[in-house]
């Protein structure tokens, strides 16, 4: 009988119609991966897939087949998911998705605040790539990410942060990077990283300002890896800009001096989230979720008190009790902004 590794080989070639790229996805060899294949058509003893310059198509049986291999592919990995969401629900630890920086530098007052409150419960990193339709299935593997926006899926929930103020990440020696400032005006026109295809749209219209061209890609783009790794790499060469929330592009920034951070005075301001799946609510994810909804809270609050002192009469000073009632209800972190 054939492997379950065969099924999910075949249904990777299928989707990715092309034995090479198959090959990458799957991280094995292609002379292995298509002996794999060879094999289970053997053992089924009928041809699969059709071979031509381009690459691969079903035949009429592979078409067939495909449906019954991909829901048993399928099935066992949701029961792989299931079983490993149950271990970690056990073991008081919850699975955070990140995507090239550490959940502590994209928001430090979340997971310090955890820290504080559940030092007995793990957070353990798991690197994802960039977001895909539908989020729940992007974030199979994991329990909770923090993301900017991202398409709406009934299998997620979605706990607001913050909001961060747009900025301009460029090469340090693009033209644009020697501004203190940028209005939307001025790099609408610019190339962008060009997403690759299967990357959320919703999300990658947020680095690109296409809801400032009425939804529109912009005119200009250039090809990048989909990681974040990639994407900076693309800029720091200065074949392309992007637009990212400023505390994420402040610390990318400061660990790669060839890219410039430029505020946007007119920029819109980007959401940051945490979100995660509604079929993974064990008890840290909810009181991860708790501790979300409350710092985000206490940072609108925070900001209507600097709001009412700003608009107070010039040389007025605040009342005591006001003061003591802003140190009283400060959060665990400094990270309030």
């Amino acid at each position: 009988m054939f492997k379950r590794d065969q099924l999910r080989y075949f249904v990777t070639v299928v989707e990715e119609q092309q034995i090479t790229r198959a090959s990458r996805r799957l991280h094995i060899a292609q002379p292995a991966l298509s002996q794999s294949i060879s094999r289970l058509e053997a053992q089924l003893g009928v041809q699969l897939l059709r071979r031509h310059a381009r690459g691969v198509t079903p035949t009429a049986a592979g078409e067939l087949f495909l449906d019954k291999a991909q829901a048993l592919v399928a099935a066992e990995r949701e029961a792989s998911e299931a079983a490993a969401w149950l271990h970690r629900q056990l073991h008081g630890s919850i699975v955070i998705g990140t995507m090239g920086l550490p959940a502590w530098q994209v928001d430090p007052g979340l997971i310090e605040a955890f820290a504080f409150t559940h030092p007995a419960a793990e957070l353990r990193p798991r690197e994802l790539p960039f977001p895909s339709a539908p989020v729940g299935s992007w974030l199979a593997e994991v329990d909770v990410t923090i993301s900017t926006v991202l398409s709406e899926d009934e299998e997620t929930w979605v706990e607001p942060l913050r909001s961060e103020p747009a900025v301009a990440l460029t090469a340090r020696g693009h033209r644009l990077a020697a501004r203190r400032q940028l209005t939307v005006s001025e790099v609408l026109d610019e190339t962008f990283i060009d997403m690759a295809a299967g990357v959320d749209p919703v999300w990658a219209a947020s680095w690109s300002l296409d809801d400032q061209r009425d939804g529109c890609r912009p005119a200009h783009t250039v090809a990048s890896p989909a990681t974040l790794q990639g994407m900076v790499a693309t800029i720091a060469g200065g074949s392309a800009i992007s637009i990212a929330p400023a505390l994420q592009a402040q610390t990318i920034a400061a660990s790669l001096p060839g890219i410039a951070v430029i505020p946007l005075r007119d920029g819109p301001s980007l959401p940051v989230s945490l979100v995660g799946r509604k079929d993974r609510l064990s008890p840290q994810v909810l009181a991860l979720r708790t501790l979300a909804k409350d710092l985000a809270d206490r940072r609108a609050a925070r900001r209507a008190e600097r709001d009412a002192i700003a608009r107070e009469p010039a040389g007025r000073i605040a009342s005591p009790g006001r003061h003591h009632r802003l140190v009283a209800h400060r959060p665990l972190s400094t990270h309030l902004d």
